[in-house]
């Protein structure tokens, strides 16, 4: 066994993630990615999609952070695909936004959401590895971007005394493609993102809390129970890549409007056959592939 070998990011943020011995890791990776080094994850978020079963792959992991501004922020973090991505995507930030505003409350208390896709497969096409984007007002005329400021009390200030900052409420979102990394290390995100990809750390590295990664996510702490769980996930996440590609290269060749509905139903079929065989709930499938209840019942 190789004692340098990590485990997938994506299987520890559904297993050892969630234990706050382990949160230093995660403030690691938001520490780089949001290039702040007091970033502190104060808890997970339980929510329906945050359920740990041995084959959940369609699963995404809720946090509150502090920065270092003491400002409370909710991070939801995706590393899974499902269909309609960028829906389920806006959707999440949404739900986030409306479960933590109580009724009645202020909406200067609105909260602030940052999602963040880890991708192991491609979403687009792009030249880049890292994407950000947020909501933004540009005028139609000049081309220039409107800068929305808010009042801020001044903390440090015996008499009130009030600032203006700039501000900016709406959800963030950063996609983070696995794949497209080119394994050239150039910033601190980089060596998490090769960590991602390599499930390995790579020599050098010195970000925030990346020893602690090393330690903690080394494959061979698994005891015999988790490395079987284990194997049978990432044999369950080969499996269903395969039958992705598989179906869609069939569907090319049949046409390419045709092959392409074509190919992703028989993607669909093949994946809901096997998340059947595994005991997925068929909630969780319905949502996941965008089949009915009725189609999954004939599957099995």
């Amino acid at each position: 066994m190789n004692s340098n070998k990590l485990i997938r990011f994506d299987w520890a943020m559904k297993t050892i993630l969630r234990n706050k011995a382990n949160f230093d890791i995660l403030e690691g990776f938001l520490s780089a990615l949001l290039e702040d080094d007091e970033i502190k994850v104060l808890n997970i978020l339980e929510s329906e999609s945050n359920q740990i079963t041995e084959i959940d792959k369609y699963n995404r992991v809720d946090l509150l952070i502090e920065d270092k501004d003491k400002r409370k922020i909710y991070i939801e973090i995706q590393n899974t695909r499902e269909t309609d991505y960028l829906q389920s995507l806006l959707y999440a930030t949404s739900k986030i936004i409306v479960d933590h505003q109580k009724l009645g409350d202020d909406f200067r208390n609105i909260s602030k959401v940052i999602s963040i896709s880890i991708m192991y497969f491609n979403l687009g096409i792009g030249d880049d590895y890292i994407y950000h984007g947020t909501n933004e007002f540009v005028g139609l005329n000049t081309g220039t971007k409107l800068i929305v400021k808010k009042q801020e009390k001044l903390k440090d200030s015996i008499e009130p005394k009030y600032k203006f900052v700039e501000t900016n409420i709406f959800p963030e979102y950063y996609l983070i493609t696995v794949e497209g990394y080119p394994n050239i290390i150039k910033k601190k995100i980089d060596e998490w993102i090769y960590m991602f990809k390599n499930n390995e750390i790579a020599e050098g590295s010195n970000s925030k809390n990346i020893a602690q990664a090393k330690q903690k996510l080394s494959e061979i702490n698994m005891d015999d129970k988790e490395r079987k769980i284990y194997e049978k996930y990432i044999i369950n996440t080969v499996r269903d890549r395969d039958a992705l590609n598989t179906a869609k290269e069939e569907g090319l060749k049949e046409g390419l409007k045709e092959g392409e509905i074509k190919g992703e139903l028989k993607a669909k079929i093949e994946v809901t056959k096997n998340l059947l065989v595994n005991g997925v709930p068929i909630e969780i499938i319905v949502k996941s592939t965008g089949l009915s209840e009725e189609e999954i019942d004939k599957l099995k």
